[in-house]
């Protein structure tokens, strides 16, 4: 295996397209917002992002497998390969690639810091413990449900919200609003992944929230989460508090109807022929979904940043 393909599986780089959407939304809003934007920090905090996602996997395998979770029998080996039981790593390299990872970001902050003010402090130190503690000890958020919430804050307010502000220097109300609707669509990821392990994780004692809320009401507070994207970002293009080009986002429904309706059946026996990622099932289903609606988010973003002339009558 050469050197790339082995560090992207490493870091799980296939899920990468969900913090670069977070940073891309963050600066599209920038852009639409009538402020002065600083390409060069926008790039910079898009990378930062990218790079923290890589550390926060890799922290994660690296605690789980600490911690005893991650055994060939569970199911993180079984839909990847994971970097130390599949021998990409040794442990003592994975801490390596993982203290490497977080001083490139250390580095990023300081210039960040030294260009925004300590305020991008917060955004980063915000996210670090959100990682870190998602799974390490003492306070292992994934096993008390609050992983969940954890993401939520972290792919909307912080990802969003502060590549807004390392790009233009502000905080504007409107955009803890504008936030949320990505925020909702990585969480409803979250919950796939979490449904799909939920009698490993349940014996485990990993009370992740599909674990307390049982698979039943877990698939439907997906279900919920799934559809509740859509009115946020119509209501807030309707208000003017982003642009109206957003309402492309609409083009994303047939794919939710189809995966509602995976949600509203129970995970087949056996897997698809040539499906990639098995025993995963309704993750990969959100998954797809989060992509088309992003990606449809992004697209109306860049149509109002590039006419912003066009407005709502009322607007």
């Amino acid at each position: 295996m050469d050197a790339v393909s082995k560090w992207l599986i490493i870091t799980r780089a296939a899920v990468f397209s969900m913090t670069l959407t977070s940073g891309l939304i963050g600066g599209l809003l920038a852009l639409g917002s009538g402020l002065a934007v600083n390409y060069g920090w926008l790039g910079l905090s898009v990378i930062g992002l990218v790079v923290a996602h890589a550390a926060n996997n890799m922290i994660n395998d690296y605690f789980d497998l600490e911690g005893g979770v991650d055994t060939d029998e569970y199911v993180r080996a079984l839909y990847a390969p994971h970097p130390v039981l599949s021998g990409l790593l040794t442990k003592r390299q994975l801490a390596v690639a993982i203290l490497a990872a977080n001083a490139v970001d250390l580095a990023i902050l300081l210039v960040l810091v030294l260009a925004r003010g300590p305020l991008v402090t917060a955004f980063a130190l915000a996210g670090l413990f959100i990682s870190v503690f998602y799974v390490a000890p003492p306070i292992s958020l994934k096993r008390r449900g609050l992983g969940e919430p954890g993401v939520f804050l972290v792919w909307g307010l912080l990802m969003i919200g502060g590549t807004f502000y390392a790009a233009t220097g502000a905080l504007p109300g409107w955009l803890w609003v504008a936030s949320l609707p990505y925020a909702i669509l990585v969480t409803t990821v979250l919950f796939g992944k979490h449904i799909d392990k939920i009698i490993p994780d349940g014996e485990l004692g990993m009370r992740t929230l599909p674990v307390i809320l049982g698979e039943t009401t877990a698939k439907r507070v997906a279900q919920v989460l799934m559809v509740a994207f859509y009115p946020i970002v119509v209501g807030a293009a309707l208000v003017a508090w982003i642009g109206p080009f957003v309402a492309l986002v609409v083009l994303g429904i047939p794919r939710l109807v189809q995966v509602l309706r995976v949600y509203s059946q129970p995970r087949p026996d056996e897997p698809p022929p040539d499906y990639p990622v098995w025993p995963l099932w309704f993750v990969s289903a959100a998954f797809v979904h989060t992509r088309r609606a992003g990606g449809l988010l992004i697209a109306g973003l860049l149509l109002n940043a590039l006419l912003p002339s066009l407005r709502l009558p009322w607007t």
